[in-house]
């Protein structure tokens, strides 16, 4: 199984931009992005669009444009970066096609799973929502190696 990398990518992004918002000379474009992301540069225009779509980050065209966070880094939470890149998705599913329910594990297997499956659901978002651009610019900037 593999894991769906859009979130790690869109907070990769904004917390790029939450750097970049400190020097009011830089501006935030998809190919000074994707250097940091290493990816191609269309990867990252897919996901600012998302995050536009949600109201995350704004766009400025002409001399000069690029990309700018909409709010404040300690405004914008992982939960609202996860919304807005589209993994509003349940973070496990059940089986492809029904168990059978003639086998006592089959017949019930489904309601016990969702009962699990929904409280991990609200543990996650829960910690998505209590955790901002802010936090993990702070976390990324502690892990710099310490310069002699």
């Amino acid at each position: 199984m593999s894991g769906n990398s859009r979130l790690c990518v869109a907070v990769h992004v904004l917390t790029w931009m939450a750097l970049d918002q400190r020097d009011s000379a830089a501006v935030a474009t998809s190919q000074r992005i994707a250097v940091s992301v290493n990816t191609n540069p269309v990867v990252i225009r897919r996901c600012l669009g998302q995050l536009r779509e949600a109201g995350l980050v704004r766009s400025q065209r002409g001399a000069g444009g690029g990309w700018h966070l909409a709010h404040e880094p300690e405004s914008i939470t992982l939960l609202d970066t996860y919304l807005a890149v589209g993994d509003d998705e349940p973070l496990f599913a059940l089986h492809s096609s029904p168990p059978s329910d003639s086998c006592p594990i089959g017949f019930g297997i489904q309601p016990a799973l969702r009962q699990v499956f929904g409280r991990l659901d609200e543990a996650v978002r829960r910690e998505l929502a209590a955790t901002t651009i802010a936090d993990m610019l702070c976390d990324v900037l502690a892990q710099q190696p310490a310069t002699a």
